[in-house]
């Protein structure tokens, strides 16, 4: 069984990683980092796996896991939600970490949710990593 965390670049995906990396490390888990890389092409796909593993990399050093057991999937796709949702239907999984951002209710409406969409369609618990308040 696994912890497998849907990751973005931002700030809000630095911090859900910390949270993930810290679940599975109380697990004993090994732990799966799911990034959709939107607008990217597969031929660039390979930098693009290098700059994500490096930023996992760095924050496993910040909270001092740096011997945890990790692997990375990086994708495309048009639908965020259900790129994340084929991939943890193929892991191991126990536990699906997730970021959330703040959003307005007309963003809400017009925008949807990839975060609200994992929650509804995911068949194992979601951990839901609320964003700081500056972000």
């Amino acid at each position: 069984m696994s912890v497998v965390v849907a990751h973005q670049t931002s700030a809000i995906g630095r911090q859900t990683l910390r949270e993930a990396a810290r679940e599975a490390h109380l697990r004993a888990a090994p732990m799966a980092v799911i990034h959709v890389a939107e607008g990217v092409d597969l031929d660039v796909i390979e930098a693009h796996n290098a700059a994500v593993s490096d930023e996992i990399a760095t924050i496993l050093s910040e909270v001092n896991l740096t011997d945890l057991d990790w692997t990375l999937r990086v994708t495309t796709g048009e639908d965020v939600a259900e790129a994340v949702l084929d991939i943890v239907g193929e892991l191991d999984a126990e536990l699906l970490v997730v970021g959330a951002r703040r959003r307005t209710p007309v963003g809400k409406l017009f925008l949807g949710s990839v975060t609200q969409s994992v929650i509804l369609h995911a068949e194992i618990p979601v951990l839901v990593v609320k964003a700081p308040a500056a972000d």
